[in-house]
Protein backbone atom coordinates (compact mmCIF):
# COMPACT_ATOMS: atom_id res chain seq x y z
CA UNK A 1 0.00 0.00 0.00
CA UNK A 2 1.35 3.03 -1.69
CA UNK A 3 -0.45 6.09 -0.10
CA UNK A 4 1.57 9.14 -1.40
CA UNK A 5 1.40 7.42 -4.71
CA UNK A 6 -1.10 9.66 -6.61
CA UNK A 7 0.35 12.82 -4.71
CA UNK A 8 3.62 11.82 -6.26
CA UNK A 9 1.44 11.51 -9.84
CA UNK A 10 0.02 15.33 -9.27
CA UNK A 11 3.49 16.24 -8.63
CA UNK A 12 4.41 14.67 -12.06
CA UNK A 13 1.22 16.25 -13.91
CA UNK A 14 2.25 19.58 -12.30
CA UNK A 15 5.83 19.39 -13.78
CA UNK A 16 4.44 18.36 -17.18
CA UNK A 17 2.08 21.37 -17.54
CA UNK A 18 4.90 23.41 -16.98
CA UNK A 19 6.90 21.87 -19.47
CA UNK A 20 4.37 22.08 -22.48
CA UNK A 21 3.28 26.13 -21.48
CA UNK A 22 7.73 26.32 -21.62
CA UNK A 23 7.76 24.66 -24.88
CA UNK A 24 4.89 26.36 -26.45
CA UNK A 25 5.56 29.97 -25.04
CA UNK A 26 9.03 29.12 -26.60
CA UNK A 27 7.30 27.98 -29.84
CA UNK A 28 4.77 31.16 -30.21
CA UNK A 29 8.19 33.69 -29.23
CA UNK A 30 10.49 32.32 -31.80
CA UNK A 31 7.90 32.27 -34.57
CA UNK A 32 6.90 36.19 -33.79
CA UNK A 33 10.69 36.56 -33.57
CA UNK A 34 10.86 35.27 -37.00
CA UNK A 35 8.30 37.28 -38.38
CA UNK A 36 9.24 40.35 -37.00
CA UNK A 37 12.62 39.84 -38.04
CA UNK A 38 11.53 39.55 -41.92
CA UNK A 39 9.38 42.68 -40.93
CA UNK A 40 13.03 44.06 -40.18
CA UNK A 41 14.45 42.56 -42.94
CA UNK A 42 11.86 44.71 -45.60
CA UNK A 43 12.09 47.82 -44.04
CA UNK A 44 15.95 47.63 -44.66
CA UNK A 45 15.34 46.74 -48.01
CA UNK A 46 13.33 49.53 -48.74
CA UNK A 47 15.55 52.06 -46.87
CA UNK A 48 18.26 51.08 -49.38
CA UNK A 49 15.55 51.26 -52.34
CA UNK A 50 14.64 55.20 -50.68
CA UNK A 51 18.94 55.57 -50.63
CA UNK A 52 19.79 54.53 -53.91
CA UNK A 53 16.62 56.51 -55.16
CA UNK A 54 17.27 60.04 -53.29
CA UNK A 55 21.17 59.32 -54.36
CA UNK A 56 19.92 59.17 -58.08
CA UNK A 57 17.36 62.21 -58.32
CA UNK A 58 18.40 64.84 -60.08
CA UNK A 59 17.33 68.02 -60.46
CA UNK A 60 14.40 69.03 -59.19
CA UNK A 61 12.93 65.63 -58.64
CA UNK A 62 10.35 64.89 -55.33
CA UNK A 63 12.63 64.16 -52.36
CA UNK A 64 9.87 64.03 -50.19
CA UNK A 65 8.76 60.13 -50.14
CA UNK A 66 13.14 59.16 -49.86
CA UNK A 67 13.56 61.16 -46.98
CA UNK A 68 10.39 60.37 -45.10
CA UNK A 69 11.15 56.50 -45.75
CA UNK A 70 14.85 56.84 -44.48
CA UNK A 71 13.62 59.29 -41.52
CA UNK A 72 11.07 57.03 -40.39
CA UNK A 73 13.61 54.44 -39.37
CA UNK A 74 14.23 55.15 -35.64
CA UNK A 75 14.54 52.07 -34.09
CA UNK A 76 17.12 49.90 -36.09
CA UNK A 77 20.04 50.33 -35.95
CA UNK A 78 22.25 50.53 -38.99
CA UNK A 79 25.25 51.62 -40.59
CA UNK A 80 26.19 52.37 -44.46
CA UNK A 81 29.27 51.89 -45.85
CA UNK A 82 30.95 52.29 -49.29
CA UNK A 83 32.98 50.02 -51.57
CA UNK A 84 36.06 50.80 -49.50
CA UNK A 85 34.58 50.07 -46.52
CA UNK A 86 34.27 53.35 -44.84
CA UNK A 87 31.53 54.22 -42.94
CA UNK A 88 29.17 56.91 -44.87
CA UNK A 89 26.40 57.30 -42.49
CA UNK A 90 24.55 55.57 -39.55
CA UNK A 91 21.95 55.53 -37.35
CA UNK A 92 19.39 54.74 -34.03
CA UNK A 93 23.17 53.93 -32.19
CA UNK A 94 23.02 56.27 -29.39
CA UNK A 95 18.94 55.09 -27.90
CA UNK A 96 19.23 55.42 -24.45
CA UNK A 97 16.95 53.20 -22.33
CA UNK A 98 14.91 54.55 -18.97
CA UNK A 99 17.49 52.95 -16.80
CA UNK A 100 20.57 54.75 -18.84
CA UNK A 101 18.80 57.67 -18.52
CA UNK A 102 18.24 57.16 -14.54
CA UNK A 103 21.74 56.92 -14.43
CA UNK A 104 22.54 60.36 -16.45
CA UNK A 105 20.78 62.18 -14.25
CA UNK A 106 21.95 61.08 -11.02
CA UNK A 107 25.55 61.54 -12.30
CA UNK A 108 27.03 57.64 -12.63
CA UNK A 109 26.47 57.20 -16.00
CA UNK A 110 28.10 59.82 -18.61
CA UNK A 111 26.88 60.79 -22.20
CA UNK A 112 28.09 57.70 -25.07
CA UNK A 113 29.78 59.49 -27.91
CA UNK A 114 29.33 58.13 -31.32
CA UNK A 115 32.84 57.79 -32.42
CA UNK A 116 34.37 55.97 -35.40
CA UNK A 117 36.08 53.06 -33.23
CA UNK A 118 32.64 52.41 -31.67
CA UNK A 119 31.53 52.30 -34.82
CA UNK A 120 33.58 50.33 -36.59
CA UNK A 121 33.52 48.00 -33.70
CA UNK A 122 29.69 47.76 -34.07
CA UNK A 123 30.18 47.18 -37.75
CA UNK A 124 32.46 44.07 -37.20
CA UNK A 125 29.70 42.52 -34.70
CA UNK A 126 26.94 42.97 -37.12
CA UNK A 127 28.99 40.97 -39.95
CA UNK A 128 29.55 38.17 -37.24
CA UNK A 129 25.79 38.31 -36.68
CA UNK A 130 23.51 36.64 -39.06
CA UNK A 131 21.68 39.03 -41.13
CA UNK A 132 23.15 38.99 -44.77
CA UNK A 133 23.99 43.22 -45.80
CA UNK A 134 22.18 44.67 -48.36
CA UNK A 135 23.76 46.18 -51.43
CA UNK A 136 22.96 49.13 -53.38
CA UNK A 137 24.27 49.98 -56.89
CA UNK A 138 24.30 53.26 -57.44
CA UNK A 139 25.78 54.44 -60.50
CA UNK A 140 29.43 53.61 -60.64
CA UNK A 141 29.38 52.89 -56.64
CA UNK A 142 28.68 49.98 -54.78
CA UNK A 143 27.08 50.59 -51.27
CA UNK A 144 26.26 48.06 -48.67
CA UNK A 145 23.77 48.33 -45.33
CA UNK A 146 24.52 46.82 -42.38
CA UNK A 147 21.59 46.31 -39.52
CA UNK A 148 21.31 44.12 -36.71
CA UNK A 149 17.91 43.53 -34.02
CA UNK A 150 16.35 46.57 -32.96
CA UNK A 151 16.23 47.08 -29.32
CA UNK A 152 11.89 45.32 -29.25
CA UNK A 153 13.34 41.97 -31.27
CA UNK A 154 16.50 41.77 -28.93
CA UNK A 155 14.56 42.01 -26.10
CA UNK A 156 11.69 39.77 -27.47
CA UNK A 157 14.31 37.04 -28.34
CA UNK A 158 15.28 36.60 -24.67
CA UNK A 159 11.47 36.87 -23.11
CA UNK A 160 11.20 33.11 -23.34
CA UNK A 161 14.21 32.92 -20.84
CA UNK A 162 13.04 35.20 -18.65
CA UNK A 163 9.41 33.47 -18.85
CA UNK A 164 11.14 30.10 -18.15
CA UNK A 165 12.99 31.41 -15.91
CA UNK A 166 10.57 32.62 -13.78
CA UNK A 167 7.84 29.32 -14.37
CA UNK A 168 10.95 27.56 -12.68
CA UNK A 169 11.46 29.86 -10.24
CA UNK A 170 7.88 29.38 -9.03
CA UNK A 171 7.61 25.41 -9.52
CA UNK A 172 10.74 25.34 -7.38
CA UNK A 173 8.73 27.53 -4.63
CA UNK A 174 5.61 26.16 -5.30
CA UNK A 175 7.19 21.99 -5.07
CA UNK A 176 9.20 23.19 -1.94
CA UNK A 177 6.24 24.06 -0.28
CA UNK A 178 4.23 21.80 -0.90
CA UNK A 179 6.79 19.33 -0.06
CA UNK A 180 7.83 20.95 3.16
CA UNK A 181 3.61 21.27 4.21
CA UNK A 182 3.01 17.67 3.40
CA UNK A 183 6.27 16.09 5.29
CA UNK A 184 5.01 19.17 8.29
CA UNK A 185 1.46 17.20 8.10
CA UNK A 186 2.79 13.86 8.52
CA UNK A 187 5.16 14.77 11.33
CA UNK A 188 2.14 16.11 13.35
CA UNK A 189 -0.65 12.80 11.90
CA UNK A 190 2.45 10.29 13.18
CA UNK A 191 3.00 12.35 16.19
CA UNK A 192 -0.81 12.23 17.29
CA UNK A 193 -1.01 8.27 16.38
CA UNK A 194 2.02 7.41 18.33
CA UNK A 195 0.95 9.45 21.18
CA UNK A 196 -2.76 7.80 20.93
CA UNK A 197 -1.18 4.57 20.88
CA UNK A 198 0.58 4.90 23.53
CA UNK A 199 -2.15 6.26 25.73
CA UNK A 200 -4.49 3.24 24.74
CA UNK A 201 -1.42 0.72 25.15
CA UNK A 202 -1.07 2.40 29.03
CA UNK A 203 -4.42 1.99 30.33
CA UNK A 204 -4.90 -1.96 29.98
CA UNK A 205 -1.31 -2.21 31.18
CA UNK A 206 -2.24 -0.27 34.67
CA UNK A 207 -4.52 -3.37 34.98
CA UNK A 208 -2.63 -6.32 33.56
CA UNK A 209 -0.14 -4.87 36.99
CA UNK A 210 -3.03 -4.80 39.34
CA UNK A 211 -3.82 -8.52 38.00
CA UNK A 212 -0.43 -9.94 38.59
CA UNK A 213 -0.41 -8.59 42.02
CA UNK A 214 -3.56 -10.66 42.38
CA UNK A 215 -2.15 -14.08 40.85
CA UNK A 216 0.99 -13.62 43.10
CA UNK A 217 -1.46 -14.00 45.98
CA UNK A 218 -2.97 -16.97 44.51
CA UNK A 219 0.45 -19.19 44.93
CA UNK A 220 0.61 -19.02 40.40
CA UNK A 221 3.89 -20.73 39.18
CA UNK A 222 6.53 -17.64 39.38
CA UNK A 223 7.95 -18.32 36.12
CA UNK A 224 4.86 -17.59 34.14
CA UNK A 225 4.61 -14.33 36.66
CA UNK A 226 8.29 -13.59 35.61
CA UNK A 227 7.42 -13.77 31.77
CA UNK A 228 4.36 -11.65 31.92
CA UNK A 229 6.30 -9.31 34.07
CA UNK A 230 9.51 -9.47 30.99
CA UNK A 231 6.46 -8.69 28.44
CA UNK A 232 5.08 -5.70 30.58
CA UNK A 233 8.28 -3.71 30.70
CA UNK A 234 8.59 -4.44 27.07
CA UNK A 235 5.10 -2.85 26.38
CA UNK A 236 5.93 -0.11 28.84
CA UNK A 237 9.06 0.42 26.58
CA UNK A 238 7.23 0.28 23.62
CA UNK A 239 4.49 3.21 24.97
CA UNK A 240 7.87 5.08 25.82
CA UNK A 241 8.87 4.60 22.22
CA UNK A 242 5.59 6.19 20.55
CA UNK A 243 5.19 9.23 23.38
CA UNK A 244 8.37 10.39 22.26
CA UNK A 245 7.65 10.52 18.50
CA UNK A 246 6.90 14.17 17.62
CA UNK A 247 9.12 15.50 20.50
CA UNK A 248 13.12 15.94 20.43
CA UNK A 249 14.57 13.00 22.09
CA UNK A 250 17.50 13.35 24.70
CA UNK A 251 20.89 11.80 23.41
CA UNK A 252 22.93 10.57 25.65
CA UNK A 253 26.76 9.23 25.34
CA UNK A 254 25.77 5.01 25.23
CA UNK A 255 27.94 2.28 24.07
CA UNK A 256 26.73 1.60 20.76
CA UNK A 257 27.99 -2.01 21.00
CA UNK A 258 26.03 -2.96 24.56
CA UNK A 259 22.75 -1.61 22.77
CA UNK A 260 22.64 -2.87 19.58
CA UNK A 261 23.82 -6.38 21.56
CA UNK A 262 20.96 -6.04 24.08
CA UNK A 263 18.37 -5.36 21.07
CA UNK A 264 19.78 -8.76 19.30
CA UNK A 265 19.23 -10.99 22.21
CA UNK A 266 15.50 -9.56 22.81
CA UNK A 267 15.05 -10.88 19.35
CA UNK A 268 16.71 -13.84 19.68
CA UNK A 269 14.21 -15.08 22.23
CA UNK A 270 11.23 -14.12 19.87
CA UNK A 271 12.46 -15.48 16.99
CA UNK A 272 12.37 -19.15 15.66
CA UNK A 273 15.12 -21.73 16.34
CA UNK A 274 15.88 -21.49 12.49
CA UNK A 275 17.47 -18.32 12.25
CA UNK A 276 20.73 -17.72 13.15
CA UNK A 277 21.90 -14.84 14.50
CA UNK A 278 25.85 -13.45 14.47
CA UNK A 279 27.25 -10.60 15.80
CA UNK A 280 30.86 -9.13 14.78
CA UNK A 281 32.01 -6.87 17.03
CA UNK A 282 35.22 -4.64 18.48
CA UNK A 283 36.24 -5.38 21.74
CA UNK A 284 36.11 -2.56 22.67
CA UNK A 285 33.90 0.26 23.36
CA UNK A 286 32.30 2.87 20.99
CA UNK A 287 30.27 5.53 22.26
CA UNK A 288 28.22 7.61 20.20
CA UNK A 289 25.21 9.88 21.25
CA UNK A 290 22.12 7.90 21.43
CA UNK A 291 18.23 7.88 22.85
CA UNK A 292 19.00 3.91 23.66
CA UNK A 293 15.21 3.42 23.37
CA UNK A 294 14.64 5.01 19.81
CA UNK A 295 18.11 2.96 18.36
CA UNK A 296 16.81 -0.29 19.92
CA UNK A 297 13.43 -0.19 18.02
CA UNK A 298 15.25 1.27 14.72
CA UNK A 299 17.62 -2.50 15.00
CA UNK A 300 14.30 -4.27 15.77
CA UNK A 301 12.31 -3.15 12.96
CA UNK A 302 15.19 -3.63 10.89
CA UNK A 303 15.45 -7.34 12.59
CA UNK A 304 11.54 -7.84 11.84
CA UNK A 305 12.34 -6.74 8.06
CA UNK A 306 14.76 -9.94 8.16
CA UNK A 307 12.82 -12.12 9.67
CA UNK A 308 9.68 -11.73 7.48
CA UNK A 309 12.03 -11.73 4.16
CA UNK A 310 13.59 -14.85 5.38
CA UNK A 311 10.15 -16.22 6.37
CA UNK A 312 11.60 -17.82 9.60
CA UNK A 313 14.84 -19.73 8.06
CA UNK A 314 18.21 -17.95 7.56
CA UNK A 315 21.13 -16.29 9.03
CA UNK A 316 21.35 -12.29 10.20
CA UNK A 317 24.84 -10.97 10.43
CA UNK A 318 24.78 -7.75 12.08
CA UNK A 319 28.94 -6.33 11.85
CA UNK A 320 29.84 -2.85 14.18
CA UNK A 321 33.06 -1.90 12.63
CA UNK A 322 34.43 2.05 13.59
CA UNK A 323 36.71 4.73 11.84
CA UNK A 324 37.88 7.43 13.58
CA UNK A 325 35.02 9.45 13.29
CA UNK A 326 31.56 7.15 12.48
CA UNK A 327 30.46 4.05 13.28
CA UNK A 328 28.71 1.73 10.77
CA UNK A 329 25.94 -0.85 11.56
CA UNK A 330 25.58 -3.54 9.03
CA UNK A 331 22.58 -5.98 8.97
CA UNK A 332 22.95 -8.90 6.85
CA UNK A 333 20.31 -11.18 5.93
CA UNK A 334 19.60 -13.88 3.78
CA UNK A 335 16.44 -12.90 2.71
CA UNK A 336 14.37 -12.64 -0.75
CA UNK A 337 16.20 -9.49 -1.40
CA UNK A 338 14.97 -5.88 -3.19
CA UNK A 339 14.91 -4.74 -6.35
CA UNK A 340 17.24 -1.81 -7.19
CA UNK A 341 14.67 0.56 -7.79
CA UNK A 342 13.15 0.22 -4.67
CA UNK A 343 16.12 1.02 -1.98
CA UNK A 344 15.12 4.41 -1.50
CA UNK A 345 11.56 3.96 -1.91
CA UNK A 346 11.39 1.26 1.25
CA UNK A 347 12.28 4.01 3.39
CA UNK A 348 8.61 6.19 2.67
CA UNK A 349 6.31 6.36 4.23
CA UNK A 350 2.96 4.08 3.39
CA UNK A 351 5.30 1.97 1.58
CA UNK A 352 4.82 -1.97 2.31
CA UNK A 353 5.19 -5.53 0.40
CA UNK A 354 3.18 -6.97 2.93
CA UNK A 355 -0.35 -7.84 2.64
CA UNK A 356 -0.99 -6.02 6.15
CA UNK A 357 0.89 -3.48 7.60
CA UNK A 358 1.00 0.78 7.27
CA UNK A 359 4.64 0.85 6.51
CA UNK A 360 5.58 3.02 8.55
CA UNK A 361 8.80 0.78 10.36
CA UNK A 362 11.32 1.54 7.73
CA UNK A 363 10.07 5.26 7.66
CA UNK A 364 10.19 5.66 11.26
CA UNK A 365 13.40 4.04 11.11
CA UNK A 366 15.16 6.46 8.58
CA UNK A 367 13.23 9.60 10.73
CA UNK A 368 14.99 8.24 13.69
CA UNK A 369 18.29 8.22 12.88
CA UNK A 370 18.74 10.47 10.29
CA UNK A 371 16.28 13.78 12.19
CA UNK A 372 17.18 12.61 15.90
CA UNK A 373 20.47 11.30 15.40
CA UNK A 374 22.06 13.29 12.20
CA UNK A 375 23.05 10.12 10.68
CA UNK A 376 22.27 7.82 7.43
CA UNK A 377 20.57 4.82 6.87
CA UNK A 378 20.50 2.98 3.40
CA UNK A 379 20.31 -0.07 1.34
CA UNK A 380 23.91 -0.74 0.62
CA UNK A 381 23.36 -3.89 -1.41
CA UNK A 382 20.44 -6.65 -2.19
CA UNK A 383 20.22 -9.79 -4.53
CA UNK A 384 16.58 -11.51 -5.71
CA UNK A 385 16.59 -14.86 -3.78
CA UNK A 386 20.29 -14.22 -1.68
CA UNK A 387 20.04 -11.34 0.76
CA UNK A 388 19.91 -7.97 1.57
CA UNK A 389 22.77 -5.32 3.73
CA UNK A 390 21.38 -2.14 4.88
CA UNK A 391 24.23 0.33 6.56
CA UNK A 392 23.56 2.50 9.40
CA UNK A 393 26.32 5.43 9.87
CA UNK A 394 25.91 7.05 13.09
CA UNK A 395 28.83 9.91 14.43
CA UNK A 396 31.01 8.70 17.20
CA UNK A 397 31.86 10.53 20.16
CA UNK A 398 35.20 11.38 20.45
CA UNK A 399 36.54 10.82 24.24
Amino acid sequence: MDIYSKQQKWKFALLGFAIIIGISSLFVTNRLVKELKEEERKKMELWAHATKHLVSITGEGDYSLAIKVISENSNIPVILVDACDSILEWRNFQQQTKLDRFFLNIGFKSVQKITKSYLRAELIKIRKGEDDPIEINIIDDIQWIYYKDSALLSRLRYYPVYQLGFISLFMFIAYFTFSASKKSEQNQVWAGMAKETAHQIATPLSSIMGWIEILKSKNVDNNYIDEIQKDIKRLNTITDRFSKIGSVPTLERKDIVFETESTIEYMKTRSSNSVSFKLVKPKQKIITLLNSQLYSWTIENLLKNSLDSMKGLGDITIEINETNLLVDILIIDTGSGIEKKLYKKIFDPGYTSKKRGWGLGLSLSKRIIEDYHKGSIEVVSSTIGKGTTIKIQLKRTVS
